[in-house]
């Protein structure tokens, strides 16, 4: 990615380096624009969601820190002294989290890791990164190289069919087929736009079903407070 189209990291390097970032926006053709706190980006263990918590208390060994913005898991993870890799696609990012002090932060797209770990974290909806049911089969496959014998992987998601609850409190799905979690977002930052990209959303029971039909097991180990929650997924025994 280069520079000119990553407005996330400009949005993070800005208030690391100046203690304030304007609004970083986000749209869909789905939902109104919304807005990410890029102050939250920062925050300190303490003010992470309880899922988040549990993820990074569960974390053990060769850690990788899938999309990790600002790094705030990784410094954690560093100051228990869990040897952790952070990897974001964003450069500005990257550079952020090395003037913060993570020790190993790359410029790094998940699907062309080639390293093994112990521990692989996906947070803040960070299986969404997949973009598409249909790419679920390629994730599951290149976790038959990089996820180390015994790993775990550890991600959240959101089932957001709650978004299409009517007011009798039945779900009208959105008319075309697809997946309803199935996305697509722009972020902007002042006048730096980033290219449309792929987002999934996907509920706990497909999940896990498709989990299964990759030979590995999903567990979901917590519930969020808004149709969030934490899976464990590990490489079934054969």
């Amino acid at each position: 990615m280069k520079k000119e189209n990553d407005p996330m990291g400009q949005a993070i390097a800005d208030y690391w380096r100046h203690g304030r970032a304007d609004k970083l926006r986000v749209f869909s053709p789905m939902f109104e624009e919304d807005e990410i706190p890029v102050k939250t980006l920062f925050r300190s263990f303490g003010e992470m969601a309880a899922i988040e918590q549990t993820a990074l208390r569960r974390a053990a060994g060769r850690t990788l820190d899938v999309g990790a913005g600002a790094g705030c898991h990784s410094l954690w993870l560093q100051q228990q002294d869990i040897p952790v890799t952070a990897i974001d696609i964003s450069p500005l990012s990257v550079e952020v989290m090395k003037e913060r002090g993570v020790e190993k932060a790359l410029e790094q797209d998940f699907f062309s890791m080639e390293e093994s770990f112990d521990t692989i974290l996906m947070l803040m909806n960070g299986i969404g990164m997949v973009g598409t049911l249909e790419r679920l089969p390629a994730f599951f496959a290149l976790l038959d190289k990089v996820l180390r014998p015994g790993g775990q992987v550890l991600c959240d998601s959101s089932d957001i069919s709650y978004v299409f609850e009517n007011d009798e409190g039945d779900i009208e799905l959105p008319a075309g087929g697809g997946y309803y979690g199935e996305l697509t977002y722009e972020m902007q930052y002042r006048n730096i736009r980033g290219h449309a990209f792929p987002w999934l959303y996907i509920d706990a029971h497909l999940l896990c079903a498709a989990a299964a039909q990759s030979g590995y097991e999903a567990e979901i180990v917590q519930q969020g407070d808004h149709y969030d929650y934490l899976a464990r997924m590990v490489r079934r025994n054969h």
